[in-house]
């Protein structure tokens, strides 16, 4: 895990490459005829790069995107209409049968069918119109790093080539060599705050979400640590209640119009005596780790892979093996 994550920067600086001219030809193609939906269609942590996804073309794009639900294609077998919409399928194996027979299902129903695969010679790539290939190479541990971080670039690259941002594009270009930087940014402290606790809420808001997903879920299956994400927002509707000063709370922001929110968020649990531990901000009373300045709708990428090297070094501390989660393998055959 530790290895493969440290190469995620190697990873988007070659996908990038790659796929510079697909993806302008693809951008091309949707401002030319505006999809009237997006749906995005993944599992475990490719769909949380699905959120993240969602995010910047609601954003930056306006059209309405939602997450399809696998089973309604594999279990349920129910036709959709999906008529001018396109259906983002990502994927780090692309060999899951659900997802592959939601994405054959979609190109029946009428969608325009784009992969986001690791695997380009899987099941799932062969099913899409278009393929756009992570390039994260073999990825041997369980937990997946490099192909989310793989996955967080594509997303952000196919945003920034539909809206025609160059300023995104500018700034996505300088995004491997920000990775590497934050690949060592020290969060040893957070080590230290968590090595002993049950419980554990990550908290982000907007583009930011879905990295906080996937820091529960790796909080959880490497690390033996139960952790549940939230939206800064909706963690006040309730689940708020049972944080306290041995239920921590991890705080992710970046710099857009969700920052006022997410800090006040924090300020308000520090207020109560929980243990806050924040990354991208700095509150009273809180552990505040390293951040590195970035364009808001990347910054998500930098605390994902600071994050990643905490998960990997937490696990050991923990007496667990990062690489072997019990109970997990690679690739999961869900139908």
């Amino acid at each position: 895990m530790h290895r493969e994550a440290g190469q995620a920067p190697a990873v988007v600086r070659a996908q990038l490459e790659r796929n510079a001219e697909p993806m302008r030809k693809l951008g091309e193609a949707l401002r030319a005829d505006v999809p009237r939906a997006v749906i995005t269609c993944a599992r475990g942590s490719s769909d949380h790069a699905a959120t993240y996804g969602r995010y910047l073309v609601e954003t930056r794009i306006g059209v309405l995107t939602a997450s399809a639900s696998p089973s309604i294609a594999s279990v349920y077998r129910t036709p959709q209409q999906l008529d001018g919409c396109l259906f983002l399928a990502i994927s780090q194996s692309g060999g899951s049968p659900d997802i592959v027979a939601a994405a054959e299902a979609a190109r029946r129903g009428g969608a325009r069918v784009v992969a986001l695969v690791n695997e380009e010679e899987s099941p799932l790539a062969r099913v899409a119109h278009e393929c756009l290939p992570l390039c994260a190479g073999r990825e041997e541990s369980v937990a997946a790093t490099k192909s989310y971080i793989g996955s967080l670039a594509a997303l952000a690259h196919l945003a920034a080539s539909w809206a025609a941002d160059e300023e995104l594009l500018a700034a996505l270009a300088g995004i491997p060599a920000l990775l590497e930087r934050a690949w060592r940014l020290p969060w040893d402290d957070a080590v230290d705050a968590l090595r002993e606790a049950r419980h554990l809420f990550v908290i982000a808001r907007g583009v930011g979400l879905g990295v906080a997903q996937e820091a529960a879920l790796k909080c959880k299956e490497t690390c033996g640590l139960h952790a549940e994400s939230f939206s800064a927002a909706e963690v006040r509707h309730g689940p708020q209640a049972l944080l306290q000063g041995d239920f921590p709370a991890l705080v992710f922001a970046q710099d857009d119009e969700t920052r006022e929110g997410v800090e006040e968020c924090a300020r308000a649990f520090v207020a109560r005596g929980v243990r806050v531990i924040t990354a991208g901000l700095e509150v009273p009373g809180a552990l505040a780790l390293p951040s590195i300045p970035a364009h808001a709708a990347l910054q998500p990428l930098l605390l994902a892979q600071s994050f990643y090297r905490l998960a990997n070094a937490l696990a050991v501390a923990r007496g667990l093996d990062p690489d072997n989660p019990p109970s997990l393998r690679k690739v999961t055959r869900t139908l």
